[in-house]
């Protein structure tokens, strides 16, 4: 018994003591639901979303080809602002380097030879759009081959009283009598110079055009407006256009009569022949000295359409417009606004600029280039002023109810269908017979040059 508590009284003894019982760790797994739900991570998922999304919308609103610029926005601006609040919201925007711009690239069956100069499209803006020199970038942002600045006259003046721009919408179609307002040559010519030495590429094909006006105080008979202008003006541009049509100046039309066309006319090539040569490719010049041209109306009738022609050739001016507005009201019209005074411009005016520039093109050689103006909105209609003899063409009211997709449309319209005709626009342009004359005109140009310079050495 002894023994026995003895081995009980060692064996509790030696027993290890109980232990306290241990928490136990959790072990934590990877959770993607844990991951996703961190708010730092939502708050950046989202800020990229939102970038993704506005990046998205930025992208379409910058392409000149999207539905809003077409169906969207001019629609929008036509009922709630008149026509000249519109027009200036327009110039406005495009001015402020916020305006969309044209993605696409010219098809090489668009290029077109002018003046020894490769256009790399026929597809331009009129003047009247841009009046004051505001917005050239973002007009040539938007695929143009040529921009037309003006009318610009010598000195500022406001126009005419509003309201003086009326809507023709049933009709596409717009009557105005702006009577040209301007800022006047001195700030002009201060955005002209700088857009030329901020040019982001001076190797563009494109050319600028400027408009050139006379203002209302001067005698009506007067030529030194243009004198002045194409002085002030030339130097910083590649076309100068005098414009002698407008209807909404008093006594302008008047100089398109034979005599009166002389005497302008001479005297603008003179002070054009004038003004400092200047070297080419410098700031994007083309040429030496502005191209020189004159733009009328279409309410000539043949005898004196040809005598503008008679005219242009005795000047020795390098091109002519066809047209300005008219003062006619066709019969089919049915746009309340209709009967509102001014020149109209749009659909209604084509057959009567088409007609106009038909019956020149006859009485002038092609080494003349016209320029077609008047109701062109589709890819057809300035298909059919090219095989009535326009080298180029002009919009100026479809761009308007159109929106600044306009010249992209009209320039792939041309170029479907030039593609199922298996040709070129210069080929409809200038047909085979007389692009040989065009050549030859051009080579006894350069003949007389290098014997000018042979005598001078």
């Amino acid at each position: 018994m002894q023994l026995r508590a003895h081995r009980l009284h060692l064996s509790s003894a030696v027993r290890t003591p109980a232990r306290t019982p241990s928490r136990s760790i959790p072990i934590r797994h990877a959770s993607s639901t844990s991951f996703y739900n961190s708010p730092g991570l939502r708050n950046t998922l989202g800020a990229l979303a939102l970038l993704a999304s506005g990046a998205a919308v930025t992208a379409y609103y910058l392409d000149s080809r999207s539905a809003i610029h077409r169906y969207v926005i001019p629609p929008l601006l036509r009922v709630t602002l008149d026509a000249e609040q519109a027009h200036r919201f327009a110039v406005r925007t495009l001015a402020s380097g916020l305006a969309p711009r044209d993605l696409g690239s010219d098809d090489e069956k668009l290029q077109i030879e002018i003046w020894g100069h490769r256009l790399p499209n026929p597809v331009s803006l009129a003047a009247g759009f841009d009046k004051d020199a505001e917005a050239i970038e973002g007009l040539f942002k938007l695929g143009f081959g040529w921009v037309e600045i003006g009318s610009v006259t010598p000195k500022a003046q406001p126009g005419n009283p509003s309201p003086r721009v009326f809507h023709l919408s049933e009709d596409l179609a717009m009557i105005n009598r702006y009577g040209f307002p301007s800022v006047g040559f001195p700030l002009v010519v201060s955005r002209l110079r700088s857009f030329l030495s901020l040019r982001r590429d001076p190797s563009s094909p494109q050319l600028l055009s400027v408009n050139v006006g006379k203002n209302k105080s001067s005698p009506p008979e007067s030529v030194t407006d243009y004198v002045e202008g194409v002085r002030t003006l030339g130097p910083l541009a590649d076309v100068l256009v005098i414009n002698v049509s407008s209807p909404n100046t008093p006594g302008l039309r008047g100089l398109q009569t034979r005599g009166l066309l002389v005497g302008l006319l001479t005297a603008a090539r003179k002070e054009r022949d004038a003004i400092q040569k200047r070297e080419i490719g410098t700031q994007g010049f083309k040429w030496e000295r502005p191209k020189l041209v004159v733009k009328i109306a279409p309410d000539l009738n043949e005898v004196e359409l040809q005598d503008i022609a008679d005219v242009v050739l005795e000047t020795g001016i390098d091109g002519v417009i066809v047209s300005n507005t008219t003062i006619q009201r066709p019969p089919h019209l049915i746009s309340g606004n209709a009967e509102e005074k001014g020149g109209l411009s749009g659909a209604p005016l084509l057959p009567l600029s088409l007609s106009a520039l038909r019956t020149l093109r006859a009485y002038l050689p092609a080494s003349v280039p016209i320029f077609g103006c008047g109701g062109i909105s589709t890819g057809a209609d300035a298909l059919e002023f090219a095989r009535s003899g326009a080298s180029a063409v002009q919009l100026y009211t479809s761009f308007g109810y159109g929106g600044p997709g306009v010249p992209r449309r009209i320039k792939d319209e041309i170029v479907s269908e030039l593609a199922k005709e298996g040709t070129t626009w210069e080929a409809v342009a200038i047909p085979g017979h007389l692009r040989e004359e065009v050549l030859m005109k051009e080579g006894e140009k350069l003949r007389r040059a290098a014997e000018k310079l042979k005598a001078i050495d």
